[in-house]
C-alpha cells in the first residue's frame, strides 16, 4: 500500500484513497493527506415537509419539519428513487449552508410552519458525517429535533459517537439477506446493527422496506425481517413502500396484491405497519 494511501473508516466500504481519489460514496476525498469532506454543508434540496413523508408516523404526528438533503451515496441500488442527488457530486450543489446559518433556518421554519426541527434526507444524510456533528448540537440546543432519513451504513464507532445527538431515524431495511446487500453495495450486518444500536440509544426508530418485484418480495424473507424486528421490539413501525420503475431498473411497479400480503405477514409479529406510495 502507497504511504501516502489513507484509509476512510466511516463506512462498511472502508475506502483506501490514494492522493486525489474519491472514495464510493462521491463524497471523501485524500486532500493533501487527509480525508476531507465533499459535502460539508453542501446542499441540493431544502424544503419543508410533513413529518409522515419521512416517513415517520409516530415521531411527532401531523407536524411538518424542515428538510435538507445534499449528494452522494454508499450504496449503489439500480431502482434508486432519489438518483438525480445520491448518484452524482458536487456538482448538483445549490449552495452551502454553515451550521449556524441551518440553525437560524430551521428556527424561522419553526416561526412560520410550525416546524419541529431539520430531518437530513434525500441522500445518505450519514456521509455527511462531519457536518452533522457540528450541526446537531446546535439544532438539539436550539429546541431543534434532529431527525435522519437513512440506508444505516455507518462504522459502528461513528454511529456510537452521533446518537446522543439524534431524536429519531427512519432506516431502510432493503433487503433481509446478506447476497442482497451486496448486489446493491451494502453491507447486511451493519444494516442490522444500526437499527438495533439507535433503538437501545433511546432514538425513535422505524424501518422502511421498498419492495421490489423479484428481489424482496418472497413471503419468507419479509416474514423473516419482521421476526428479527419483533426481537428488537414489536412497536418498531415498518414501513412497506411500493417501487416504481426508476433510474437502471426498469421491472413493473410493485403489485398492490404483493404489498397487501407481505403486510398481513409482518402484522403476525409487528403491531404497527404501513404501506406507502400506494
Amino acid at each position: 500500500m502507497s504511504e501516502n494511501m489513507l484509509s476512510c473508516e466511516l463506512c462498511p466500504h472502508q475506502c483506501r484513497l490514494t492522493p486525489g481519489q474519491t472514495g464510493f460514496c462521491g463524497t471523501k476525498q485524500n486532500i493533501n493527506g487527509k480525508i476531507i469532506s465533499l459535502s460539508y454543508g453542501q446542499v441540493t434540496s431544502l424544503a419543508v415537509d410533513p413529518i409522515e413523508k419521512k416517513p415517520l408516523y409516530h415521531f411527532y404526528p401531523g407536524s411538518t419539519i424542515l428538510s435538507l438533503g445534499s449528494f452522494g451515496c454508499n450504496m449503489k441500488c439500480p431502482f434508486c428513487q432519489n438518483h438525480s442527488i445520491s448518484q452524482r457530486g458536487i456538482e448538483m450543489s445549490q449552495g452551502y449552508i454553515a451550521p449556524a446559518e441551518l440553525v437560524e433556518i430551521a428556527q424561522k421554519a419553526t416561526r412560520e410552519t410550525a416546524s419541529i426541527g431539520v430531518a437530513f434526507t434525500y441522500n445518505e444524510p450519514l456521509l455527511n458525517y462531519e457536518y452533522l456533528l457540528d450541526t446537531a448540537l446546535l439544532l438539539q440546543s436550539a429546541g431543534q429535533k434532529v431527525v435522519l432519513v437513512s440506508n444505516g451504513q455507518i462504522s459502528a464507532g461513528a454511529l456510537q459517537k452521533l446518537l446522543p445527538y439524534i431524536d429519531a431515524m427512519n432506516i431502510d431495511l432493503k433487503v433481509f439477506s446478506d447476497d442482497g446487500y451486496k448486489w446493491m453495495g451494502g453491507d447486511f450486518a451493519t444494516a442490522k446493527y444500526t437499527i438495533e444500536a439507535a433503538v437501545a440509544a433511546g432514538v425513535h426508530v422505524e424501518v422502511t422496506t421498498l419492495v421490489i418485484p423479484k428481489v424482496n418480495d418472497g413471503a419468507e424473507m419479509m416474514e423473516a425481517e419482521a421476526q428479527w424486528l419483533a426481537g428488537i421490539n414489536p412497536l418498531i413501525p415498518l414501513h412497506l413502500s411500493r417501487y416504481f420503475p426508476n433510474y437502471k431498473w426498469q421491472e413493473p411497479a410493485t403489485s398492490i396484491i404483493t404489498l397487501q400480503t407481505l403486510k398481513d405477514i409482518a402484522k403476525m409479529y409487528l403491531d404497527h405497519v404501513y404501506l406507502g406510495n400506494v
